[in-house]
């Protein structure tokens, strides 16, 4: 069997909105580095990455790339305007939990959006209807196969019952806005669930077994 094939991608963007320079380095669509432009310096994904090469695409390789990549937005943008139509996305939100569910347990909530393009959304939290600013994290936007763009935002929780967490994408440069919900479900014992599983199959078994009995008492009465 031939070896799995893997892509390593180096994404450079630059736009008129905030972020206005982004570079993603990805492995199979997994952000493994980017780059932090105002610090001008490489930042991994996870702190258990190595550091990036110094000798690779130094910080003054990339600035150059960038200054070309902001000449030709420019350029591109004075000829298309009026003839060709922007391209936009609509962001998709989905929240879910990093682990299994413990109601009082600390635990962390991830808003995944995508579907972004172009590359500039706010994501915030609310709990109850009230903003949350404390225990939130982003991520930089990572590249995917369709040109569009996925954003991951995560929320340090302590999920109760009735809480209701929102997580609100923004894109103020149309006006849009989308918006997810999460409500903690107190999960079933699986004693309590096997119980009514066995309880459930019993009962059918009856029925099924009534229902034959009488068949066969109907089908004698009519010989």
């Amino acid at each position: 069997a031939e070896p799995p094939l893997h892509v390593l991608s180096e994404t450079l963007f630059c736009q008129p909105d905030m972020p206005s320079l982004g570079l993603a380095l990805t492995f199979d669509a997994d952000q493994v580095f980017w780059f932090d432009f105002p610090g001008s310096r490489w930042t991994p994904r996870l702190p258990d990455f190595p550091p990036w090469p110094p000798a690779v695409e130094t910080p003054a390789q990339l600035l150059q790339d960038a200054t070309l990549c902001q000449d030709l937005r420019r350029y591109i943008t004075e000829l298309a305007t009026g003839k060709i139509p922007e391209s936009k996305g609509i962001p998709v939100a989905t929240i879910f939990l990093a682990q299994p569910l413990v109601l009082g347990e600390p635990n962390t909530l991830v808003c995944m959006v995508g579907n972004i393009f172009p590359p500039a959304v706010d994501i915030s939290w609310q709990l109850n209807d009230i903003p949350v600013t404390q225990g939130v994290t982003h991520t930089h936007y990572t590249p995917m196969n369709d040109l569009a763009f996925v954003r991951f935002s995560y929320l340090s929780v302590t999920p109760a019952t009735g809480d209701i967490y929102t997580c609100i994408v923004t894109r103020k440069m149309d006006n849009i806005s989308v918006i997810a919900y999460w409500v903690p479900q107190n999960p079933v014992p699986s004693e309590v669930l096997e119980t009514a599983l066995c309880g459930a199959a019993m009962a059918l078994g009856i029925l099924l077994a009534l229902l034959g009995i009488t068949m066969i008492v109907v089908a004698r009465r009519n010989a």
